[in-house]
């Protein structure tokens, strides 16, 4: 078991401010990245098949961070016991919930996360290493997706072991009565507000790349801006961009 180490590594990268690019998978099978969020908000992935899955971002040598569904102790727990490196809490809109997030993720005296022996754990054999570490290794990262939360954002970030914020762009913008609309004026202002407040904190700021086709140039504008936590894209979204293009590539060579 080495999920302890391959997200102390990842949190040591951010803490450098260092740019940690990675997958985000709403299909259950696997991509590469320095991370790979396994999406259980937004998609059919139930708790039976975030273990497989796991399983195999480890051995492609990534961290295996999970967004929940929602901000729920019994389902991070789980997540985290079967060995995921770290939660990706969605719709955080206070300070409370922050906090709640974070004793979720942490063992007692930090938190309220429940003890047991799971593969985090190595069903055992493992279990004085893995306390010792996981506490310390674990991330938190919060998803600031709603005007409330952005209006909250300058409490939300000084919440203890919260290690970073992310960005839900759609939410957000719909929250503002603007959906989809990610560059609208007001969006970007309030998408603004968060990542100030993030990088005063120290602490790391997130955001997803969501388009492939324009996805280098978006990237080498958010690192611009200081967001060091970046999602690219989605198995789906990439999927459906190749079958496009292939698509075109055959058009444009018919007789």
């Amino acid at each position: 078991m080495s999920e302890p180490l391959l997200a102390a590594g990842l949190k040591a990268r951010l803490r450098a401010g260092q740019v940690s690019a990675g997958a985000w998978i709403s299909l259950p099978h696997v991509s590469v990245g320095d991370w790979v969020v396994v999406d259980t908000e937004h998609t059919a992935v139930d708790v039976s098949e975030v273990l497989p899955m796991i399983l195999a971002i480890e051995r492609r040598g990534a961290v295996a961070l999970v967004r929940l569904a929602s901000n729920d102790p019994v389902q991070c727990k789980s997540v985290l016991d079967s060995g995921a490196a770290g939660v990706i809490v969605p719709m955080v809109n206070t300070r409370a919930q922050a906090e709640q997030a974070v004793a979720n993720a942490k063992y007692p005296p930090e938190g309220t996360r429940g003890v047991g022996l799971a593969r985090a754990h190595s069903y055992g054999p493992g279990f004085d290493d893995y306390m010792r570490a996981a506490n310390r290794d674990s991330l938190v990262i919060v998803q600031i997706e709603h005007i409330e939360g952005v209006n909250n954002i300058d409490e939300i970030v000084t919440v203890p072991g919260l290690d970073g914020t992310f960005i839900g762009p759609y939410d957000l913008s719909a929250s503002l009565g603007l959906a989809g609309q990610l560059e609208h004026p007001t969006v970007v202002a309030a998408r603004q507000r968060v990542l100030d407040a993030t990088l005063k904190q120290g602490i790391a700021a997130g955001v997803h790349v969501v388009h492939p086709a324009t996805a280098e140039e978006e990237m080498r504008r958010r690192v611009g801006e200081g967001y060091r936590f970046i999602a690219l894209s989605s198995d789906m979204l990439l999927l459906g961009h190749a079958h496009r293009t292939l698509a075109e590539m055959a058009r444009r060579i018919q007789p």
